[in-house]
């Protein structure tokens, strides 16, 4: 009991009325799917960093756990005192700020955006808003984030666990991955019909194929192949490799190397099968249905090239890595047979049935085009080139 009057406590208050009994401690560790996920985005060349408003020695020891580089925390009061040159200088040296307020998150987002970087910013109360507007990406907490910072946010994290954000970054590596893919796959291929018809025309030859066959392949193509892309999974490494220049094409100089090559040889391998087919004597219905023929074939061992960028087909892992493409192709080998003998598609199509030594040569110039187009990969390998 005190005094009467008492309008301040000492240490000699305390010390008579009061016996220590223990003391209690508490820590909030980071979850463990954290850790594993700080240490995958930092592989795939993604800087975490932590920005909180604790203290700077709880800050430092929390980001030390999670792997971050905490030997030097800013905090608040340090930011207070530095111009915005000072501020992007400062944050190149740690991950980890501390004693942090909503116009210092605020300022550290436009200070790595004005050092190059696109940001990323994760939030959930109400003072988050404004930092989470001006970051490129705002990501919002689902479970305990209020209205304000789903508002502000570009996306809502709806389990509220930093791991769904590495997870969602694999994902749209390998989503991306697969649009290239089907950029790689489709242009070159449509580039290899369109040669053929325009060499035959300026050569001054009988076409090579008609329009009603060249809508066929197209048909048949894209709801085989092209649609098997969709289900590719992600490459090996993609979340060890960088991210790509914000600024740099979806056609980079290397893919648009790929799709130049690929087409000249669809071109080279469908005009030797249709002229060869004319040479011995067979009819033009006959040479044309070769023709188309071994352009589907070439479409279908690309199909297998393109599934790594670079990397070797010559795997296991090409033909049963995925399903769906093999079952792909096995339906357009059937769709292809039934285009060449079915007396209706003959009659619809003007095909004629082939012998066995066309399909041999055909079969033979897939092949070797499908080799032509691992040397180019393995001579992208050796120039030390292992994405498009």
């Amino acid at each position: 009991e005190l005094r009467g009057g008492t309008m301040a406590l000492a240490m000699s208050d305390i010390d008579c009325r009061f016996t220590l009994l223990g003391m209690v401690g508490m820590i909030d560790p980071p979850r463990p799917e954290a850790m594993r996920a700080v240490a995958e985005c930092r592989s795939a060349g993604i800087r975490v960093m932590m920005i909180t408003g604790d203290h700077a020695g709880t800050a430092a020891a929390i980001g030390r756990e999670l792997g971050l580089d905490a030997r030097a925390p800013l905090t608040g009061e340090l930011i207070e005192t530095m111009d915005d040159a000072a501020l992007r200088e400062r944050i190149r040296d740690t991950d980890v700020i501390a004693r942090a307020s909503p116009e210092h998150k605020q300022r550290l987002v436009a200070a790595l955006q004005a050092d190059g970087q696109l940001v990323a910013m994760t939030g959930d109360g109400v003072n988050d808003a404004p930092a989470l507007r001006a970051a490129d990406v705002g990501v919002a907490m689902g479970l305990r984030g209020t209205d304000a910072a789903k508002e502000a946010a570009d996306l809502v994290l709806t389990d509220d666990n930093f791991a769904s954000i590495a997870r969602a970054v694999r994902e749209g590596r390998t989503v991306f991955d697969n649009i290239k893919k089907s950029l790689l796959f489709i242009l070159p291929t449509n580039g290899g019909e369109a040669g053929v018809i325009l060499l035959a025309i300026f050569a001054g030859l009988a076409l090579p194929v008609t329009a009603a066959q060249i809508l066929w392949i197209n048909m048949v193509t894209t709801i085989t192949l092209a649609l098997a892309l969709a289900f590719e999974p992600a490459e090996p490494g993609v979340m060890r490799r960088p991210p790509r220049a914000p600024r740099e094409p979806l056609v980079t100089r290397i893919l648009f190397a790929r799709i130049v090559y690929v087409s000249l040889l669809m071109v080279a391998v469908t005009l030797a099968v249709y002229e060869w087919e004319l040479a011995r004597g067979s009819s033009i219905e006959t040479a044309r249905t070769a023709a188309v023929n071994m352009l589907v074939l070439g479409e279908m061992v690309y199909l297998f090239n393109v599934r790594h960028f670079t990397a070797s087909a010559l795997a296991r892992d090409t033909l049963l890595g995925n399903r769906v493409a093999l079952w792909a192709c096995l339906g357009l080998v059937a769709l292809q047979l039934l285009f060449t003998y079915l007396p209706p598609m003959q009659a619809l199509f003007h095909t004629r049935g082939l012998d066995t030594l066309s399909w041999l040569l055909i079969g033979v110039l897939g092949v070797a085009k499908f080799l032509a187009v691992e040397a180019e990969k393995w001579a992208w390998r050796r120039a030390g080139v292992h994405g498009m």
